[in-house]
């Protein structure tokens, strides 16, 4: 190829060819720099061969390069070519290197960027997506009390002038979730326990199973303590678990029906009585619906959180208190000023009878607690009390051997009802049945 020393003023003479027409203008200085001239542009570029095969590949623009750059460009691209290197594939090379490396610039910045999210994630967030996670699988009042633990209070009482108390849980839900260590929660501990020890034990409960499911979400991994609520130090804090014992003696049985008798509201009398006579837990009487009372056959169907469902007798003086309720919508123990249209809340008649009643503090639980106690003074079965309760059989021999008919379970659960009655000097109702004598310890 005939070749000059390229100048800007011969490269700025070269004339444009007609459309489809390419001229080339060889430099003599630096073999294989050229000028391209088409119809519409002038271009360097650098031919050469590799491995027997022609190479050529565009330098760049005259109008931007001048003609040093170009031949130091030149001879750069000839050294690759005299050390077996492709400029093609070596430029190939050196754009994936950049592309690699601003890929991984970005990788890292999300990366950073999105712990820097984590970081941010407030307690109160992953508690209210806990919430919403885990609330299918619990009942009304388990989630009740898991949005109590972390109110934050100052809210006007239903009842009252006064305000509501932020809950245990409220000075962790300000904090960021990264905040929360052993450090952390032994503080919290010791302000909480030295006001509320018992309302602080549970709630330190709830908190850890709270940071165990934190620990199964991708988004939360990693982010608290792992083992904040299992160090020494907060644990030595936690206030002895104290098993309840409040229950309601033989001798205390008057006192008791005579004040929830007396009550205001008939609903809740209704509720506190069955709740004694059956022995189920609150939350399965408070529940209850209309279609899952049987009044022609004396059944109640209980939905059991350990079973799904258990069907008890109706006994004689249960049956006269639900038939006597107004059905005002599908619940036995209807409330209208209710949203959910039951019954949530009967501890404060309840305490207010206690105290009418001269009686000490009994829970709504001591009442399932009772019906247990009061039944051994018939002599009631243990596995009968079991299966009318809904407790888990304890035996083999009670697991597997024993489904006792409903009508066993009845004349069992009449005698217990007829007797509490008679101790609290009530006259049971005559029932649908003639049922045999048992055996009744006065």
């Amino acid at each position: 190829m005939a070749s000059i020393k390229l100048t800007a003023g011969r490269i700025r003479d070269i004339s444009h060819p007609p459309p489809g027409k390419q001229i080339y203008l060889w430099d003599s200085d630096a073999p294989g720099l050229g000028v391209r001239t088409t119809s519409r542009s002038k271009a360097f570029i650098f031919n050469s061969r590799v491995n027997d095969k022609q190479v050529r590949v565009a330098i760049g623009d005259v109008r931007t390069l001048d003609i040093d750059k170009a031949r130091a460009e030149a001879r750069r691209l000839q050294m690759l070519i005299d050390q077996g290197t492709d400029p093609r594939d070596h430029k190939a090379e050196q754009l994936a290197r950049v592309t690699a490396r601003k890929i991984d610039a970005k990788r890292q910045a999300d990366a950073a960027d999105l712990e820097a999210q984590r970081q941010a994630v407030t307690v109160r967030d992953a508690w209210q997506a806990y919430l919403v996670d885990r609330s299918h699988a619990w009942c009304d009042r388990y989630r009740f009390d898991h949005t109590n633990l972390a109110r934050e209070g100052g809210e006007a009482k239903k009842r009252g002038k006064t305000l509501t108390n932020a809950g245990p849980l409220a000075p962790l839900m300000t904090m960021r979730l990264i905040e929360i260590t052993a450090a952390t929660l032994r503080t919290w501990l010791k302000s909480e326990t030295a006001v509320r020890p018992t309302q602080a034990r549970h709630a330190f409960g709830a908190f850890k199973t709270f940071l165990g499911w934190c620990e199964e979400q991708p988004s939360l991994q990693g982010i608290a303590e792992p083992a904040a609520c299992e160090h020494r130090a907060v644990k030595e804090l936690l206030p002895a678990k104290r098993a309840k014992d409040d229950v309601l003696q033989r001798e205390q049985l008057p006192s008791w029906f005579a004040a929830v008798r007396r009550l205001d509201n008939p609903v809740i009398a209704a509720y506190l009585q069955t709740l004694l006579l059956t022995g189920a837990r609150r939350n399965e009487i408070a529940t209850l619906t209309w279609a899952n009372v049987d009044f022609q056959w004396n059944s109640l169907t209980i939905r059991d959180k350990v079973e799904g469902e258990r069907i008890i007798p109706l006994t004689p003086y249960v049956a006269s208190l639900l038939s006597a309720l107004p059905r005002r919508n599908e619940w036995v123990f209807s409330s209208p000023a209710a949203a959910a249209g039951y019954l949530q809340e009967p501890r404060i008649p309840h305490n207010r009878a206690l105290t009418t009643a001269g009686l000490p503090a009994l829970s709504l639980h001591g009442l399932r607690r009772s019906f247990g106690t009061l039944s051994e003074w018939v002599e009631m079965p243990v596995g009968i009390v079991a299966q009318i309760q809904g407790h888990k059989p304890s035996a083999t021999a009670e697991k597997h051997y024993r489904r006792r008919p409903l009508d066993l379970l009845r004349q069992w659960h009449t005698n217990l009802e007829g007797w509490i009655l008679e101790q609290a000097g009530i006259p049971q109702p005559t029932a649908d049945r003639t049922e045999a004598p048992l055996r009744r310890v006065k």
